[in-house]
């Protein structure tokens, strides 16, 4: 199970001014770099679906040569959404009433599929009036193909190419590609820790794809093969050191998630087979928070408003 909200927010909290220089340079050429400061999480509780909502990452910056301070509130989806275009613009209200300074929105995609653009805006209309017409960039990861990131000497593109699109047979090249390029970024090791663990994340390699990812490192030049192979070598290492770990964990995590199937078929009927998949894949860390926050549930409405919550 992969917790893809951690991931993406431990790599833009690490390397947002590069995020930033990587997709909106012109922002980047207006601000001042050395000026960003994150500000305190922001709990957005939404009135009328009765939910509250931490938003990802919200980032204070000033322009160059000007008192004049912004606002970039950043967002990551995992998987399509209906409706959340709205739910940005409650979320731009909300930072505009706090705050009165301008907000400059913006939602990561990383979800697989459907690869059909997601909406950047939000509009309401009344009697041919328009009302509102609120705007948002999008990065939608399945719409860029990771060829055009290669040449980016940027540890942001060098995470995300992982999660561009890409044939099944290109994995092994981006998964070679992407490990070259952070290894002439000049990165600290713990750096290196971070982008090369979201790469092998979201490139895990089967059998038949390792034989071919091993054949093209043979290829390359051997002091960048060296560089590489010392990722490749912490990796196994660490899965060593893990594996007894994760072994215990996943023996605690299916006997809790067999009380806790019990419990909400007991309590809200039988679960469909979508949304027993969607408990499967969460964290144990997340099984617990479910375990509490069922004793209020009455319906599978309120089950799916406590996933969108999690979101």
């Amino acid at each position: 199970m992969i917790d893809h909200d951690r991931l993406f927010k431990e790599l833009l909290s690490n390397f947002f001014p590069e995020f930033i220089e990587l997709f909106f340079p012109d922002i980047s050429a207006e601000w001042q770099r050395d000026s960003i400061k994150f500000l305190p999480l922001e709990v957005i509780t939404d009135v009328t679906e009765g939910e509250k909502k931490i938003l990802d990452i919200v980032v204070q910056a000033s322009l160059k040569n000007q008192d004049t301070l912004f606002i970039i509130h950043t967002e990551h989806q995992s998987y399509s959404q209906t409706n959340f275009n709205r739910r940005m613009f409650t979320y731009f209200a909300r930072l505009h009433e706090k705050y009165a300074l301008p907000i400059y929105p913006i939602v990561i995609y990383s979800h697989d599929s459907p690869k059909t653009p997601e909406p950047n805006s939000y509009r309401v209309e009344l009697a041919n009036k328009i009302i509102l017409e609120f705007n948002y960039d999008v990065i939608q990861l399945n719409q860029l193909h990771w060829q055009d990131f290669v040449n980016q000497p940027n540890p942001v593109a060098s995470a995300l190419m992982a999660k561009m699109r890409m044939s099944a047979n290109e994995r092994p090249q981006v998964k070679l590609t992407s490990l070259q390029l952070l290894t002439s970024l000049g990165l600290n090791p713990a750096q290196v820790q971070l982008i090369s663990g979201f790469i092998d994340t979201y490139l895990e390699l089967n059998s038949q794809e390792e034989v071919v990812f091993q054949e093209q490192l043979a290829t390359i030049e051997p002091k960048e093969q060296e560089k590489v192979m010392q990722i490749v070598t912490s990796w196994m290492r660490q899965g060593l050191e893990q594996g007894l770990e994760q072994g215990l964990e996943q023996g605690e995590k299916k006997g809790e998630l067999k009380l806790l199937m019990r419990q909400l078929n007991r309590r809200l009927g039988e679960i469909s087979p979508q949304m027993k998949a969607r408990i499967e894949n969460l964290s144990t860390f997340e099984l617990e928070n479910l375990g509490e926050a069922l004793l209020d549930f009455s319906s599978v409405a309120d089950l799916e408003a406590w996933f969108e919550n999690l979101s």
